[in-house]
């Protein structure tokens, strides 16, 4: 084998490498940032986040009214009518759009 082919064969394994963990980093990414969040995180706990606005507890939370959810929430972050969505409250997990948390503030 001459040197020139040596380093195109070596350049050609770096570029599949190279491809293969770009699209691994991505994979991983999506994932991640598809995860939904529990109740029981104990951030959803502080902000008595309920996936289901329609089982919040109105006693304990008095700011709820009838209506209020993630999907109509100034921080939800999806495209209308998605079923859930980002809140920068909860990192890379994602709420539902039926959920509700304390921090809910009206959509302008």
């Amino acid at each position: 084998m001459t040197r020139f082919t040596e380093i195109s064969s070596t350049r050609r394994v770096f570029m599949m490498q190279v491809a293969t963990a770009a699209t691994a980093t991505l994979a991983v990414s999506q994932a991640s940032a598809q995860a939904m969040l529990d109740e029981k995180d104990p951030q959803a706990v502080g902000l008595a986040y309920k996936a289901d606005a329609t089982k919040v507890d109105k006693a304990k939370n008095p700011k709820y009214a009838a209506g209020n959810n993630c999907a109509n929430c100034a921080l939800f972050q999806a495209k209308a009518g998605a079923a859930a969505g980002g809140c920068p409250l909860f990192g890379a997990k994602q709420v539902s759009a039926k959920g509700w948390c304390s921090a809910w503030a009206k959509k302008a």
